[in-house]
């Protein structure tokens, strides 16, 4: 399978954060479950249940950024919908019609988002997948529709463990080279194979190789999903090195900040070996580990 990178510069960064206007998605994250118990990043939360933190409206992107002042206990916060307006079945916004991916998620304490694409992969997944729940975080996983096809039992693994699963196609192409309907036809039918697998559809979706076009974004929106990118990418499919990739995750590491790994698509023992060493590290800085919440 192929790597994901991007079509210009092979994996360089995206140079779209300036127009993007994060602060839209401080209405999206969510530690709750995906928080990292008795690792907060600041004061410890009062003692017995504690009510939802209530956030202040933020504004649509391009409008600025978050409202000065805002704080967010490190106990479990919940968040309002991205958008009124027309809803899904189950009663859930559809969101907008987004113009570029989310590069990065709000800065609501020391708050990062770990993601692993091109799965579900029975030789480097499971590993994976242990050392997230030894440490009791939630990552997003980025699946290939005709990887979920074979291997359904390991994508309900990593739902049962909390874990929010994306939309990344069903072959892996290059979406602005296919039609409207080619594109429909990849993101529909992993939807589907997703929802067959584990009982609900994708929220979340990543286009291959980080190419976006104006007919993937309205199509997410139409299915319900919001586009993400990364705001670092390991370019871990290049086998650099367990430390190599343990290095670009820590000097990368910042509030907000979405870390792009993989967990299929080649040999990723290397991407198994550094997690294990770069996420304790990461906890023990006062990170928070989270998955968005829509």
């Amino acid at each position: 399978m192929k790597k994901d990178q991007l079509i210009l510069g092979r994996r360089g960064m995206l140079r779209i954060a300036a127009c993007l206007g994060v602060a839209v998605t401080a209405r999206l994250l969510s530690t709750g479950e995906a928080g990292t118990p008795g690792r907060p990043a600041g004061p410890p939360p009062a003692a017995g249940p504690q009510a939802p933190v209530p956030v202040p409206d933020v504004p649509a992107p391009g409008a600025g950024g978050p409202p000065a002042g805002v704080g967010l206990r490190p106990s479990a916060y919940r968040l309002q919908p991205l958008t009124e307006g027309a809803r899904t079945g189950l009663g859930r916004p559809l969101p907008p019609v987004r113009h570029q991916p989310f590069l990065e998620l709000p800065e609501l304490g020391h708050t990062m988002v770990l993601t692993f694409d091109d799965g579900p992969d029975p030789a480097y997944t499971p590993g994976i997948l242990r050392t997230l729940r030894a440490h009791d975080v939630r990552a997003m996983f980025f699946v290939c529709g005709e990887m979920v096809d074979v291997h359904r039992d390991l994508l309900r693994e990593i739902a049962d463990d909390g874990h929010v699963i994306g939309n990344h196609s069903w072959s892996h192409p290059q979406m602005t080279k296919l039609t409207r309907s080619g594109i429909r036809g990849e993101m529909e039918r992993t939807s589907e194979v997703i929802e067959e697998t584990v009982g609900a559809a994708p929220l979340w979706y990543r286009a291959p190789y980080g190419a976006w076009n104006r007919h993937s974004f309205e199509l997410g929106a139409e299915m319900g999903m919001e586009p993400l990118a990364w705001t670092v990418d390991t370019l871990d499919w290049t086998t650099p090195g367990t430390g190599t990739i343990v290095r670009r995750v820590l000097d990368g590491a910042g509030p907000g900040v979405v870390i792009l790994s993989h967990d299929a698509g080649g040999d990723r023992s290397q991407s198994v070996a550094a997690l294990r060493r770069y996420l304790p590290r990461l906890l023990d800085g006062g990170y928070r580990i989270a998955v968005p919440h829509r």
